[in-house]
């Protein structure tokens, strides 16, 4: 086993153990969550055309293909720095990169991750039956793991292995079923519209890139890499094109036995497609594999972004409360059980279609401005003089990254647009945060908070 990198101080660095497969289980298990066993359905609804549902979920997975090499890149031009909060703060303002945690904390953060409970919520009724509210459900959820979270118990590497196992067993499940069930008879779309076009695809990006969500992950684990310029791309290509083929069947699965109709009607494709197939036992089943697999992910999320608050907070441009970590447990408690409040509260307040435009219309805002501060990043390379050719670096750059550049903003544009009510609140917190960080102005050159993964 490799020992760690030593430092000019002598202190270890990480060590750097981790492969081609390492890198590739890690790329799938950022991106798989919950929104695959129930955004077909949304997508369905939202492009009424077999065809465009499945370019839909081979377009967002492009762009969460690029995506990811965007950030492993400027993880690379950045490797002391950690997460979309530093990159933009480096390239920007310090606004740019404040707005981005205050949207993170209120909108971006905590509505996925009500989202992701109230998937959780839906197929726990399917599972015991019990007559709460999805909503109710959701939100007790994440308030019990806000809880755990604050105490400092958290689960071991072997846990989350087992939680990316059954969340590929369960898929593999579904596509399985799925393949050896009778086709779906003819039926009708629950909208008397024709195929919704361009627009129905531009909006259908909403559930799918929710889907691809994590793939922004991906870059965290080169300094873990054995050869990282080798073998990090390698695993980006391998897990991110293994997920699409994964997402494009099940997909194509359920519309193969729901037919169109039936999908665009359900809330549950993939208890109703393991229903048809084998009973009331195969539904329990599939729903037990996604309610364990969606409460990892929220247990894994409710720890990782509060880190971001808690560097904001210590940068100075948050509550100073945010920024301290609780002598027992060294978390950040307040950090952790502010958003944990947030993402309940949405989760009470949101349906899930609403939910989802209320977050990607930021989340893809800030993945398009975080894809132009590489650009920038280039250019202030070139002007310096110094560039460092050994290192990761965006296939088809510049073209690729200002496609990605555009195709996030114009996400973001058209759920704006055509989901004014539920998008539009996103963008009323954004704007109210930039006049809210005018009560926080950071200090002249603050020392950036090193985010340690």
């Amino acid at each position: 086993m490799a020992d760690p990198i030593q430092t000019k101080s002598g202190e270890p660095t990480l060590a750097r153990r981790l492969g081609v497969f390492d890198a590739t289980m890690i790329v799938m298990g950022g991106i798989i969550g919950g929104g695959i066993f129930r955004n077909p359905s949304e997508v369905a609804r939202r492009v009424h055309s077999p065809d465009l549902a499945l370019w839909a979920w081979a377009i967002g997975g492009g762009i969460a293909l690029i995506g990811a090499f965007v950030y492993a890149e400027l993880a690379a031009l950045r490797p002391r720095v950690g997460g979309q909060y530093a990159y933009l703060r480096d390239a920007y303002r310090p606004m740019v990169a404040f707005l981005y945690g205050w949207t993170l904390l209120l909108v971006v953060q905590t509505g996925g991750m009500a989202a992701a409970a109230i998937i959780f919520g839906e197929y726990f009724q399917r599972l015991t039956g019990w007559g709460i509210s999805t909503q109710v459900l959701a939100a007790s959820t994440l308030a019990l793991l806000a809880i755990i979270n604050c105490i400092g118990v958290k689960a071991g590497s072997n846990v989350q292995s087992a939680l990316m196992l059954t969340k590929l067993a369960a898929i593999v499940m579904l596509i399985v079923v799925g393949l050896t069930s009778p086709l779906a008879p003819a039926q009708a779309t629950t909208s008397p519209e024709p195929s919704a076009g361009v627009v129905g695809l531009a909006t259908a990006m909403v559930p799918v890139l929710f889907a691809y969500g994590g793939w922004q992950t991906a870059s965290f684990v080169s300094g873990e890499m054995r050869d990282s310029r080798r073998d990090l791309p390698r695993g980006l290509l391998i897990g991110v094109v293994g997920v699409i083929v994964l997402y494009l069947t099940v997909s194509w699965v359920c519309q193969r036995v729901l037919g169109l109709g039936g999908l665009e009607q359900t809330q549950t494709p993939a208890s109703d497609v393991m229903r048809g197939a084998l009973g009331e036992r195969g539904a329990r089943l599939i729903a037990l594999g996604i309610a364990v697999s969606t409460v990892g992910f929220l247990s894994q999320s409710m720890l990782t972004a509060p880190r971001v608050y808690y560097a904001m907070a210590r940068d100075g441009v948050f509550f100073s409360a945010v920024g301290k970590l609780n002598p027992r447990s060294r978390v950040p408690v307040v950090a952790i059980a502010l958003q944990g409040v947030w993402a309940a509260a949405i989760a009470l307040t949101g349906a899930y279609d609403q939910i989802l435009n209320y977050v990607e219309a930021i989340d893809v805002l800030f993945f398009g401005l975080t894809g132009a501060s590489l650009l920038i990043f280039r250019a202030r390379e070139q002007q310096e003089g110094v560039v460092v050719a050994d290192r990761i670096r965006v296939p088809g750059h510049p073209y690729t990254t200002i496609a990605f550049v555009a195709a996030c903003w114009a996400v973001s544009l058209t759920t704006i647009i055509h989901r004014p009510q539920s998008a539009g609140i996103g963008l009323i917190i954004l704007l109210i945060g930039a006049v809210v960080f005018r009560f926080w102005r950071p200090r002249p050159e603050p020392e950036l908070t090193v985010l340690s993964q």
